[in-house]
């Protein structure tokens, strides 16, 4: 793995000629991203990610924390706040800022640790790759919970992104789920090999946490068919 978001966020972090990431999926063209955004403050966030954030109680782990933003807003509450990514650059990066406990650690292999608040945020689905993996993700997420725990995170419903017929139905792919992509970024010329990555609609969301001995609640709508969901025993 080239780590390409990571260096990315490394080298805005250190003042190393940070450039924009270029991102493209198997249904979109390329499209850049400014790595800054990444480095936002608490009034620059979107709304589902500012609720999030409000509704975050007891220890709390960020998973997929990237540049930390999250995590160092709640650390600057008070919070017993642990961060992992995979990323080794980004968490290079989150101990420059001065976040306390941020590590380099998949989700999948964290064991021994447990919490009253998980949080998934910026598209939060997006690391259980595919649909047919959510199952053990969500196994995973439910063992690292507390008593009256809680898991929060977004995604979005991609079905906009595809083309309409005339009686209104969407042409979607008829072999797989269609919020399924392939993501690949592209940063100062090197490319990352394309990887999974998970859009889920509520519904769906909704039936995989039942299916997996968890409550599902949607707390907030988006403007762009983005939503915020909670997830309790």
């Amino acid at each position: 793995m080239k780590d390409l978001f990571g260096k990315a966020i490394l080298d805005f972090q250190t003042d190393n000629s940070p450039e924009d990431l270029v991102t493209e999926t198997n249904i979109s063209e390329a499209d850049d991203m400014s790595v800054e955004y990444l480095f936002r403050s608490f009034n620059e966030m979107p709304k589902l990610e500012k609720k999030a954030l409000q509704l975050c109680k007891g220890k709390v782990l960020d998973v997929g924390c990237g540049a930390g933003s999250h995590a160092l807003y709640l650390q600057e509450k008070g919070f017993d706040v642990t961060a992992i990514d995979i990323s080794a650059n980004a968490i290079k990066a989150c101990q420059l800022r001065d976040l306390k406990n941020a590590k380099v650690q998949n989700i999948i292999d964290l064991k021994g640790e447990s919490f009253d608040t998980i949080l998934l945020l910026m598209n939060g689905t997006g690391i259980f790759g595919t649909l047919a993996e959510t199952s053990k993700y969500l196994q995973k997420l439910k063992s690292l919970l507390n008593p009256n725990g809680q898991i929060l995170l977004d995604s979005s419903d991609i079905i906009y992104m595809f083309d309409a017929d005339d009686d209104g139905s969407y042409l979607v792919p008829a072999d797989s789920y269609y919020g399924e992509l392939t993501f690949s970024i592209n940063y100062k010329g090197e490319t990352e090999e394309a990887f999974p990555w998970l859009y889920l609609d509520y519904n769906t969301l909704q039936n995989a946490a039942h299916a997996n001995g968890l409550q599902c609640e949607l707390v907030l709508e988006g403007k762009h068919f983005d939503y915020l969901a909670k997830l309790t025993l």
